[in-house]
Order: structure tokens, then sequence, then C-alpha cells
């Protein structure tokens, strides 16, 4: 009966040790927690960057909000193995800092056909928007780090300038020159960057994404920014 007892005794002592919470394989271990749950991600972003080539005098800033959800378990494929993620982002704040209105030298048509040398008035200065990117398409390398999140994406996105964007040379109706582009650009962009987590569910993100942005015709003119480099900091709450 003491035996019996003491077996009884051995039973409730482990059972209360055993009440609390149990300690999951990701206690620890926000990388794989967020990876193991598939979370929902969402937070503020800004980005700064600077256009390339012939728009490398154009300065940008932009400002919004990201939301993505991780869809698919991990994808084992070698040293690309991980998981996909789709999300967007709409940034309220978008500014292009541009030259100021100047005059630059073009290749016009005279009347008789020829191509001649000719300085015409251009467009510059600020420009304010908006801008929507409804497609993210994003790929979670799988990595054994506690901290760090690496990852590549490509989106797509929308912008909407109150003002005509890129500048360009300005209309002129009495000599039926017509330089003007479009309010509405496409942005085609991709590149890559890490989420580093300071502890559970909240991670500080940095990435760096090549923008191109064209209206597709869309305005009279579509000289475009063919290239701009974004550098992107941001803070996400993951849930």
């Amino acid at each position: 009966m003491m035996m019996a007892a003491a077996m009884i005794a051995t039973g409730l002592s482990a059972a209360a040790q055993g009440s609390g919470a149990p300690e999951t394989k990701d206690a620890g271990n926000p990388v794989a927690q967020v990876r193991d749950e598939r979370s929902w991600e969402y937070g503020p972003f800004v980005n700064w960057g600077s256009g390339l080539g012939g728009r490398s005098d154009y300065k940008f800033f932009w400002g919004g909000f990201d939301l993505a959800k991780v869809l698919t378990p991990v994808v084992h494929a070698g040293f690309l193995s991980g998981q996909f993620e789709y999300g967007g982002n709409i940034m309220p704040l978008w500014q292009a800092y541009t030259p100021p209105p100047h005059e630059e030298s073009y290749t016009c048509e005279t009347t008789t056909g020829q191509f001649v040398g000719c300085v015409l008035p251009t467009g510059g200065g600020t420009f304010y928007g908006v801008s929507l990117t409804p497609v993210i398409f994003r790929w979670n390398f799988l990595t054994h780090s506690r901290r760090v999140q690496p990852y590549f994406e490509a989106a797509g996105g929308l912008i909407y300038t109150t003002h005509k964007f890129p500048p360009n040379i300005l209309s002129n109706k009495a000599e039926g020159i017509d330089g003007g582009t479009s309010v509405w650009n496409f942005s085609p962009q991709g590149g890559g960057g890490i989420h580093y987590f300071l502890r559970d569910k909240r991670s500080i993100d940095l990435g760096v994404n090549g923008v191109h942005i064209s209206s597709a015709s869309l305005g009279d003119r579509n000289p475009g920014v063919n290239g701009s480099i974004q550098v992107q900091v941001g803070y996400t709450f993951w849930k």
C-alpha cells in the first residue's frame, strides 16, 4: 500500500511539473517560428533611391505599408530551398526629385525632313504621387539562423503623379511640339534583402530593389526611368 501511495505521489508531482505551457521546438528561434507557422507579416517602410545612367540626377523618397503571407511549407531544392510568400504594398508618400526646369539639347526634324541639333525647354522639379504594388512574389530562403531571414522578390506596381512624369520637352502647340508624358506609370521591380528578428514576431528589414518606371506609352512620349536603385528599411510585425 505504501508503494501504491508513493507511485500516486510521483504521478501527481510529474503532473504538477508539466502543468505549465510546453516549450515548443521553436522557442528562442524567431525565424523558425514564423517559418513553421506560415505567418502574416505587416508593417511600415521607407525607400530612398537614385536613378541610373542618364537619370542619375533623379532622386526618390517613398514611404508606405507592406502586407504579405507565407503560403507554402518549405520546398526543398538544394541551396534554393525556401518558402513562397505573396504580398503587396501601398505608398501614399511618393516623391521624385529631378533637375529644375532647364534647356536641353535634342535632335529635331525640320519641315524638309532633315535632322538638326536644337535646344528646347525641358520640365523638372519635385513630383508628388502615390503608388500601389498589388503583386509581390517573395521567396524566403531556408536558413539555420535564429535571427536573419534572407529573401528574394519580384514585383509590379502602378504609380500616379499629380503632374506628368518623368519631365520631358515642354509642349508648345504653336510650334507643334507635344512633349507630354503621363501621370500614370508602371513600376516592374526586383531585388532582395533580410529580415533581422529583434525578438519573437518582430523584425527590422533591409532590402535593395532595382525599379523600372515606364508609362507603357500611355502618354505622348515615353522616355521612362530605365533603372533606379532603391534602398528600403522597414519594421515588421509577424502574426
